[in-house]
């Protein structure tokens, strides 16, 4: 793989409103009658019914790389303006399309959108803004560091469904890092066509899309997150797009037999199906993670759909990409490099990008063979269904998982050492919320379907679990206090639905309690450093402890020692336990006020509260 130069790609502004305009497009060459040309108007205009859109031909040339490529480079002159009300020759925002032109073939396939636009428009528009002035990063990003992989906590959010915009978004930003949260997991934001819409068929990869904001409002989100001590990763969506995304787009128009970017590859899921066995496709999106690097300054990515393109540790996929991901930030520790870079260096030698699969297929594969160092895994959630719709058989399977039994810590790799972790979560985008397992209300629609807020009280056990289990926890927007949305299993309700965060359950009664322990646990996971890097030990003894509706586990790190204690039935239990260790232990969930003096292997009288749980810690 190889980064390719998308300095002289897209629209690139020069002095005296001169814009160039460069795009490769294989296959695509003048002897076969084909012509291209550029459409483009002010914002302003473009709804105006006697403003057209300005057209300029471009000329043809060869990539030494990558064959046909075609540009041109205009003048933004107000004296060309197309009419008297024309904002053109203005500064400001400019939409553009390419339309190709083919009289042999008597073809005119308008709409194609430029794969290398750093801006967008409105549905299928490409952007640019003359006149353009850099973001300005703040003076803290100088020394931001991305998070250890083993400290995260992370938070799942879309921006338009949990702030109303990327400005919304960024008012919120303090009570997140407040609440304990330090790392931001963002839902797709490259161009898409739909404006409701979850994201998961990108037609631009090179910027954010025109619903969320502009480049400067997404750069200003990342330097805000990061000066209140949160890293972002965004959601990279490679391995299928839209059916406008221009290298299906046009070539699927021209009734080509091949593609030279698209077509099956390993799985093929969802959309149209990219196809990593071209350098193109390869080089194409390593060049996207540099972009988002360099440009954005996130902190990393949530691969999408991994299946799509996992060809196995050596293949030419996905383990093939994050594996030149990681090399290409090593390569930045030198002299001479971005001083942004630094971010990703630890003083202990590690590399804290973070490269998070989502392999749901075969999570403890990907990270043994692949540089990826965390990876979603649905073994914890579909464990815990299975518990909250009564199955107690499943607290066994759930036991094992609060130590991620079977997930690799720390590989050795070509002579790297990484780290290696799985996050855990009960709620994500793809699944309805975890209330529902309860009891769902229907209003007539499936579409309207909520869960149950007077049972709040049954999440208890699941969230302390959460954040005390081996692993990285994550939220999913509007969990810490409640929220309630079904979401169908299938279909386009699914993705084209809008389903914002309802602040007001933040101020009720069940928001207030969730809210209340999820803030008790992120600050003792803050605290007690055996529940974020300590050793585990399930109590795995059914008779005694999984029968009943309970769930026993430990965290510890040398004479650190915790007990977790979960009781996910409806009555309180009893139970004698014996600690390893002499000393006090303190009860975390209520504080000072529980303090037990313990003696090694003296059984000790435990009551574990209904639908709840205690968390016993070793005190020096």
């Amino acid at each position: 793989m190889k980064l390719i130069d998308i300095s002289g790609l897209g629209a690139i502004e020069y002095p005296f409103g001169e814009v160039s305009f460069r795009i490769i497009l294989p296959w695509i060459r003048p002897p076969d009658d084909h012509r291209l040309y550029l459409k483009i108007i002010h914002e302003r205009d473009q709804f105006l019914q006697d403003i057209p859109p300005m057209k300029f031909e471009l000329g043809h040339s060869t990539d030494a790389c990558y064959g046909d490529s075609w540009s041109t480079r205009i003048k933004i002159d107000p004296a060309s303006r197309p009419g008297p009300r024309s904002a053109w020759g203005r500064p400001g925002r400019y939409l553009y399309r390419y339309q190709l032109e083919n009289r042999k073939l008597n073809v005119k396939i308008d709409w194609i959108v430029d794969p290398f636009a750093r801006e967008f428009g409105t549905g299928k528009l490409s952007a640019f803004t003359l006149g353009y002035e850099q973001f300005e990063w703040s003076q803290h990003e100088n020394e931001w560091k991305t998070p250890e992989l083993r400290d995260l906590v992370i938070y799942e959010l879309m921006i338009t469904e949990f702030g109303g915009s990327i400005e919304g978004a960024i008012e919120k930003l303090d009570y997140l890092a407040d609440l304990g949260v330090n790392c931001i997991e963002l839902m797709p934001v490259f161009n898409v066509s739909n404006t409701v819409d979850w994201g998961f068929l990108p037609i631009g990869y090179f910027g954010v899309d025109e619903r969320f904001g502009k480049r400067r409002d997404m750069q200003a989100f990342i330097d805000a997150s990061h000066q209140r001590g949160m890293g972002v990763i965004i959601d990279a969506v490679y391995g299928h797009t839209d059916e406008h995304f221009p290298y299906f787009y046009l070539y699927d128009r021209l009734n080509f037999r091949e593609n030279p970017f698209m077509g099956p590859f390993a799985k093929d899921y969802f959309g149209k199906s990219t196809d990593f066995s071209r350098q193109f496709t390869r080089d194409f999106f390593l060049t996207v993670n540099h972009h988002w690097l360099e440009c954005y300054h996130i902190d990393g990515f949530r691969y999408d759909c991994v299946p799509n393109y996992w060809d196995g540790p050596v293949g030419k996929g996905f383990a093939n990409l994050v594996y030149h991901t990681y090399q290409m930030t090593v390569s930045q520790k030198g002299e001479g490099s971005s001083l942004y870079w630094k971010r990703f260096f630890g003083q202990d030698g590690t590399v804290n990008l973070i490269q998070c699969a989502e392999q749901l297929e075969a999570p403890r594969q990907v990270l043994e063979e692949s540089y990826s160092n965390c990876t979603w895994q649905n073994l914890t959630l579909d464990s815990a269904r299975a518990v909250a719709r009564g199955d107690f058989n499943s607290l066994t399977d759930l036991g094992y998982m609060s130590g991620l039994l079977g997930f690799p810590e720390e590989k050795e790799i070509n002579g790297d050492h990484i780290e290696k972790s799985a996050l855990q979560y009960i709620e994500n985008h793809d699944h309805s919320r975890f209330i529902c397992n309860f009891r769902t209300i229907f209003r007539g629609n499936e579409l309207l379907g909520e869960g149950d807020r007077d049972l709040w009280y049954r999440l208890q056990p699941y969230l302390i679990f959460l954040f005390t289990s081996k692993g990285i926890p994550m939220l999913w927007q509007g969990q810490e206090f409640g929220e309630n949305y079904y979401i169908p299993e299938q279909g386009l309700g699914r993705v084209l639905m809008f389903r914002p965060v309802r602040w007001d359950y933040f101020y009720d009664y069940p928001g207030q309690q969730v809210l209340g322990l999820v803030r008790r646990l992120l600050k003792l996971r803050k605290n007690l450093v055996e529940l974020r890097r300590g050793d585990h030990y399930f109590f795995n003894d059914f008779a005694s402890y999984q029968s009943r509706g309970l769930l026993l586990f430990s965290r510890f790190l040398g004479e650190k020692f915790t007990l977790v204690a979960l009781n996910f039935g409806s009555f309180d239990q009893s139970i004698s336990f014996s600690f390893p260790e002499d000393g006090d232990y303190v009860e975390g969930l209520h504080g000072m006020d529980n303090i037990m003096e313990v003696r090694a292997g003296v059984a000790q009288h435990l009551v574990i509260p209904s639908n709840y749980g205690r968390i016993w810690s070793r005190r020096f």
